[in-house]
């Protein structure tokens, strides 16, 4: 049996090594190779969306994955995820978004979702991916969204810290109130080991290894 192809397109060079940790454990006998540009989410910022440029660009790097070799496509970036819709139908080879899985496993464990986002150009997408899955999936649903105001920039000015202490008090006062937490960015994940156990009450999914269980059924 030939080995399978695993493309990767991120917007952040900080999640390749994430997503090679994740590959090696969950998909040793996939080869994977990664395309990234970070311009394209500081540009949605400065646009305040993604416009058809953004689109473009990121059906672009869709094709040129699949035109790579890759038998299989995940865009890790929540934010470009209605571009990559769009795009995936222009290329034979299927494309997943990275927040897919956990949005279905988030609408399977409870009614009450709540998602978490550092940048409201990541919390949008997400809570829309949210409504459309549970829609298709005949669940009734109650979301509520926390944008973590001062925490982005933080973590941009290099103070981690108060990044995490912003996001941790956000996951806190939230799990009094869902059933489920979904963190609509990756960066977030490293801040829920950093929590007491009495705080994680509810489920807390981050997108990056419930996407790669996914890929290993499919691969």
């Amino acid at each position: 049996m030939s080995r399978k192809t695993l493309a990767l397109i991120h917007t952040s060079a900080t999640l390749v090594p994430v997503f090679a940790q994740l590959t090696k454990a969950k998909l040793p006998q996939v080869d994977t190779f990664n395309i990234v540009d970070d311009s394209l989410v500081r540009q949605i910022g400065q646009q305040g969306g993604i416009t058809p440029a953004i689109a473009a660009r990121v059906a672009a790097y869709i094709q040129s994955a699949a035109s790579g070799g890759a038998d299989q496509i995940l865009v890790t970036c929540s934010s470009i995820g209605p571009a990559v819709e769009a795009a995936a139908a222009s290329v034979k080879v299927p494309v997943l978004r990275v927040d897919q899985p956990m949005t279905d496993a988030a609408i399977q464990a409870g009614r009450r979702i709540g998602v978490i986002a550092t940048l409201p150009t990541t919390l949008n997408p997400t809570s829309d991916l949210v409504r459309r899955r549970a829609g298709a999936a005949g669940r009734t649903i109650e979301l509520s969204t926390r944008l973590v105001e001062g925490a982005f920039e933080a973590l941009m000015a290099g103070d981690a810290a108060k990044h995490d202490a912003l996001v941790g008090a956000a996951l806190k006062e939230l799990a009094t109130q869902v059933d489920v937490i979904l963190l609509a960015q990756a960066s977030m994940a490293r801040v829920v080991d950093t929590l007491a156990a009495a705080d994680k009450r509810v489920p807390i999914f981050a997108s990056p290894p419930l996407a790669i269980d996914h890929l290993a059924t499919l691969l």
